[in-house]
Protein backbone atom coordinates (compact mmCIF):
# COMPACT_ATOMS: atom_id res chain seq x y z
CA UNK A 1 0.00 0.00 0.00
CA UNK A 2 0.90 3.33 -0.58
CA UNK A 3 0.35 6.82 1.66
CA UNK A 4 1.21 10.28 0.63
CA UNK A 5 4.21 11.88 2.44
CA UNK A 6 1.88 15.07 3.00
CA UNK A 7 -0.97 12.60 4.90
CA UNK A 8 1.96 10.74 6.70
CA UNK A 9 3.34 14.38 7.90
CA UNK A 10 -0.45 15.37 8.84
CA UNK A 11 -1.20 12.24 10.86
CA UNK A 12 2.38 11.69 12.56
CA UNK A 13 1.50 15.56 13.76
CA UNK A 14 -1.90 14.94 14.84
CA UNK A 15 -0.70 11.57 16.70
CA UNK A 16 2.28 12.65 18.58
CA UNK A 17 0.64 16.58 19.05
CA UNK A 18 4.09 17.64 18.21
CA UNK A 19 2.65 21.15 17.66
CA UNK A 20 2.12 21.49 21.66
CA UNK A 21 5.44 20.54 22.56
CA UNK A 22 8.62 23.00 22.50
CA UNK A 23 11.33 21.49 21.49
CA UNK A 24 15.61 21.46 21.19
CA UNK A 25 14.63 20.82 17.07
CA UNK A 26 12.20 20.70 14.48
CA UNK A 27 9.61 17.76 14.47
CA UNK A 28 8.12 16.52 11.82
CA UNK A 29 9.35 16.60 7.93
CA UNK A 30 13.19 17.41 7.63
CA UNK A 31 14.26 16.52 4.34
CA UNK A 32 11.77 16.37 1.40
CA UNK A 33 11.94 13.55 -0.78
CA UNK A 34 9.23 11.80 -3.23
CA UNK A 35 5.21 12.37 -2.74
CA UNK A 36 3.98 8.97 -2.25
CA UNK A 37 5.41 6.43 0.12
CA UNK A 38 5.90 2.76 -0.56
CA UNK A 39 8.07 1.73 2.18
CA UNK A 40 9.16 3.53 5.65
CA UNK A 41 12.80 2.89 7.61
CA UNK A 42 12.62 3.25 11.32
CA UNK A 43 15.34 4.16 13.32
CA UNK A 44 16.42 5.76 16.99
CA UNK A 45 18.74 8.35 15.12
CA UNK A 46 19.09 9.66 11.59
CA UNK A 47 22.94 8.75 11.34
CA UNK A 48 24.55 7.48 8.01
CA UNK A 49 24.37 4.07 8.78
CA UNK A 50 20.48 4.40 8.83
CA UNK A 51 20.71 5.94 5.75
CA UNK A 52 22.50 3.54 4.02
CA UNK A 53 20.87 1.12 5.48
CA UNK A 54 17.27 2.49 4.35
CA UNK A 55 18.95 2.99 0.83
CA UNK A 56 19.78 -0.58 0.19
CA UNK A 57 16.24 -1.50 1.10
CA UNK A 58 14.79 1.02 -1.29
CA UNK A 59 12.74 3.15 1.36
CA UNK A 60 11.07 5.76 0.28
CA UNK A 61 10.75 7.78 3.90
CA UNK A 62 13.21 7.76 7.30
CA UNK A 63 11.42 7.95 10.85
CA UNK A 64 13.82 8.75 13.80
CA UNK A 65 13.74 10.42 17.28
CA UNK A 66 17.11 11.68 16.44
CA UNK A 67 17.10 13.93 13.24
CA UNK A 68 18.70 17.14 12.09
CA UNK A 69 18.76 21.41 12.94
CA UNK A 70 18.96 21.07 16.77
CA UNK A 71 19.01 24.53 18.71
CA UNK A 72 22.70 25.91 18.68
CA UNK A 73 24.58 23.53 16.19
CA UNK A 74 26.18 24.81 13.42
CA UNK A 75 23.55 26.29 10.39
CA UNK A 76 25.86 25.67 7.60
CA UNK A 77 25.83 21.89 5.77
CA UNK A 78 29.00 20.56 5.59
CA UNK A 79 30.98 17.66 6.48
CA UNK A 80 28.80 14.52 7.62
CA UNK A 81 25.53 16.94 7.94
CA UNK A 82 26.45 17.27 3.77
CA UNK A 83 26.89 13.62 3.55
CA UNK A 84 23.85 12.38 5.17
CA UNK A 85 21.28 15.14 4.19
CA UNK A 86 23.39 14.45 0.30
CA UNK A 87 22.42 10.92 0.24
CA UNK A 88 18.66 12.20 1.22
CA UNK A 89 18.40 14.11 -1.68
CA UNK A 90 20.15 12.05 -4.13
CA UNK A 91 17.65 9.02 -3.21
CA UNK A 92 14.51 11.08 -3.03
CA UNK A 93 14.13 9.71 0.94
CA UNK A 94 12.24 12.05 2.95
CA UNK A 95 13.54 12.17 6.87
CA UNK A 96 10.85 12.43 9.21
CA UNK A 97 11.94 13.36 12.67
CA UNK A 98 10.04 13.39 16.37
CA UNK A 99 12.33 14.28 19.90
CA UNK A 100 10.39 15.38 22.63
CA UNK A 101 6.82 14.07 20.83
CA UNK A 102 8.23 10.89 21.00
CA UNK A 103 9.26 10.85 24.73
CA UNK A 104 6.22 12.06 26.27
CA UNK A 105 3.32 10.19 24.35
CA UNK A 106 1.33 8.10 26.76
CA UNK A 107 1.37 4.93 23.92
CA UNK A 108 4.31 4.75 21.85
CA UNK A 109 6.55 6.83 23.91
CA UNK A 110 10.28 6.28 24.89
CA UNK A 111 8.86 6.53 28.71
CA UNK A 112 5.88 4.24 28.44
CA UNK A 113 7.66 1.49 26.23
CA UNK A 114 10.49 1.18 28.60
CA UNK A 115 8.06 1.04 31.25
CA UNK A 116 6.45 -1.87 29.46
CA UNK A 117 9.37 -3.62 28.97
CA UNK A 118 10.65 -3.32 32.62
CA UNK A 119 7.64 -4.24 33.84
CA UNK A 120 7.02 -0.75 35.54
CA UNK A 121 3.27 0.41 36.10
CA UNK A 122 3.33 3.77 35.64
CA UNK A 123 1.43 6.06 37.96
CA UNK A 124 2.74 9.67 37.29
CA UNK A 125 4.77 12.02 35.55
CA UNK A 126 7.81 12.60 37.79
CA UNK A 127 6.66 16.00 38.67
CA UNK A 128 2.95 16.23 37.94
CA UNK A 129 3.06 20.12 39.07
CA UNK A 130 5.70 20.79 36.05
CA UNK A 131 4.79 19.36 32.81
CA UNK A 132 8.12 20.45 31.27
CA UNK A 133 9.64 17.48 33.05
CA UNK A 134 9.28 14.55 30.86
CA UNK A 135 9.99 11.43 33.16
CA UNK A 136 7.81 9.48 34.63
CA UNK A 137 7.51 7.48 37.84
CA UNK A 138 5.78 4.15 38.46
CA UNK A 139 6.31 0.94 40.75
CA UNK A 140 6.87 -2.37 40.38
CA UNK A 141 5.03 -5.83 41.22
CA UNK A 142 7.62 -6.23 43.64
CA UNK A 143 10.36 -5.45 45.78
CA UNK A 144 13.52 -5.69 44.19
CA UNK A 145 17.13 -5.58 45.45
CA UNK A 146 19.02 -2.99 43.09
CA UNK A 147 21.43 -5.66 42.11
CA UNK A 148 17.81 -7.64 40.70
CA UNK A 149 16.66 -4.87 39.46
CA UNK A 150 19.95 -4.12 37.02
CA UNK A 151 20.03 -7.54 35.77
CA UNK A 152 16.36 -6.89 35.02
CA UNK A 153 17.52 -3.85 32.92
CA UNK A 154 20.28 -6.26 31.64
CA UNK A 155 18.49 -8.51 30.09
CA UNK A 156 15.63 -6.54 28.64
CA UNK A 157 18.04 -4.23 26.72
CA UNK A 158 21.23 -6.05 26.35
CA UNK A 159 23.88 -4.32 27.58
CA UNK A 160 25.26 -4.18 31.43
CA UNK A 161 24.01 -0.83 33.23
CA UNK A 162 25.88 1.31 35.23
CA UNK A 163 24.60 0.85 38.84
CA UNK A 164 24.64 3.38 42.28
CA UNK A 165 23.51 1.06 44.31
CA UNK A 166 22.37 2.63 48.22
CA UNK A 167 21.54 -0.49 49.32
CA UNK A 168 17.72 -0.44 49.72
CA UNK A 169 15.07 -2.53 48.19
CA UNK A 170 13.41 -0.50 45.25
CA UNK A 171 9.84 -1.31 44.02
CA UNK A 172 9.16 2.77 43.44
CA UNK A 173 11.28 3.90 40.26
CA UNK A 174 11.41 6.74 38.45
CA UNK A 175 12.48 6.82 34.93
CA UNK A 176 13.57 9.46 32.18
CA UNK A 177 15.06 8.16 28.67
CA UNK A 178 17.82 9.26 26.81
CA UNK A 179 19.99 12.30 28.65
CA UNK A 180 17.42 12.45 31.37
CA UNK A 181 20.49 11.98 34.17
CA UNK A 182 19.93 16.13 35.27
CA UNK A 183 15.75 14.49 36.49
CA UNK A 184 18.01 12.70 39.63
CA UNK A 185 16.96 16.14 41.68
CA UNK A 186 13.25 15.59 40.41
CA UNK A 187 13.38 12.12 41.16
CA UNK A 188 14.60 12.87 45.03
CA UNK A 189 12.15 14.80 45.72
CA UNK A 190 9.42 12.21 44.05
CA UNK A 191 10.77 9.82 46.86
CA UNK A 192 11.37 7.13 44.57
CA UNK A 193 13.48 4.35 45.49
CA UNK A 194 15.84 4.15 42.67
CA UNK A 195 15.90 6.59 38.97
CA UNK A 196 16.91 5.24 35.81
CA UNK A 197 17.85 7.01 32.94
CA UNK A 198 20.11 6.47 29.63
CA UNK A 199 23.39 8.68 30.58
CA UNK A 200 25.28 9.88 33.17
CA UNK A 201 27.34 12.57 34.13
CA UNK A 202 30.34 13.32 36.41
CA UNK A 203 28.17 14.70 38.96
CA UNK A 204 25.42 12.37 38.54
CA UNK A 205 27.26 9.76 41.14
CA UNK A 206 27.56 12.15 43.80
CA UNK A 207 23.88 13.44 43.54
CA UNK A 208 22.99 9.76 44.33
CA UNK A 209 25.00 9.21 47.07
CA UNK A 210 24.73 12.19 48.69
CA UNK A 211 20.42 12.00 48.15
CA UNK A 212 20.66 7.92 49.35
CA UNK A 213 18.77 6.98 46.17
CA UNK A 214 19.63 4.26 43.98
CA UNK A 215 20.97 5.17 40.32
CA UNK A 216 21.49 3.27 37.18
CA UNK A 217 22.33 4.66 33.46
CA UNK A 218 21.71 2.17 31.00
CA UNK A 219 22.38 3.85 27.71
CA UNK A 220 20.97 6.87 25.71
CA UNK A 221 20.67 3.94 22.79
CA UNK A 222 19.11 1.22 24.49
CA UNK A 223 17.05 3.10 26.47
CA UNK A 224 15.39 4.70 23.17
CA UNK A 225 15.13 2.27 20.82
CA UNK A 226 11.42 1.17 21.64
CA UNK A 227 9.28 4.36 21.13
CA UNK A 228 10.07 4.58 17.34
CA UNK A 229 9.84 0.80 17.00
CA UNK A 230 6.39 0.93 18.18
CA UNK A 231 5.23 4.25 16.34
CA UNK A 232 6.64 2.34 13.40
CA UNK A 233 4.46 -0.85 14.19
CA UNK A 234 1.40 1.81 14.71
CA UNK A 235 1.57 3.18 11.43
CA UNK A 236 2.42 -0.76 10.07
CA UNK A 237 -0.77 -1.51 11.39
CA UNK A 238 -3.15 1.71 10.71
CA UNK A 239 -2.03 1.79 7.00
CA UNK A 240 -0.93 -1.54 5.96
CA UNK A 241 2.47 0.13 4.47
CA UNK A 242 5.88 -1.84 4.61
CA UNK A 243 7.48 -0.21 7.77
CA UNK A 244 11.08 -1.86 8.58
CA UNK A 245 12.89 -0.92 12.25
CA UNK A 246 16.63 -1.02 11.63
CA UNK A 247 18.83 -1.16 14.73
CA UNK A 248 22.03 0.79 14.80
CA UNK A 249 24.32 -0.28 17.02
CA UNK A 250 25.30 1.96 19.51
CA UNK A 251 26.99 1.62 23.00
CA UNK A 252 26.34 4.99 24.19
Amino acid sequence: MTIALAQLEQYLNYYLESSQIKDYCPNGLQVEGKSEINKIVTGVTACQALIDAAISQHADAIIVHHGYFWRGEEPVITGIKRHRIKALLDNDISLLAYHLPLDVHPLVGNNVQLANLLGITVDKTLNPDDHSIIGLQGHLPRELSVSEFAEKVEQALGRKPMVVDNGKPVQRVGWCTGGGQGYIDQAVLAGVDLFLTGEASEQTFHSAVENNISFISAGHHATERYGIKALGEHLENLYDIDIQFIDINNPF
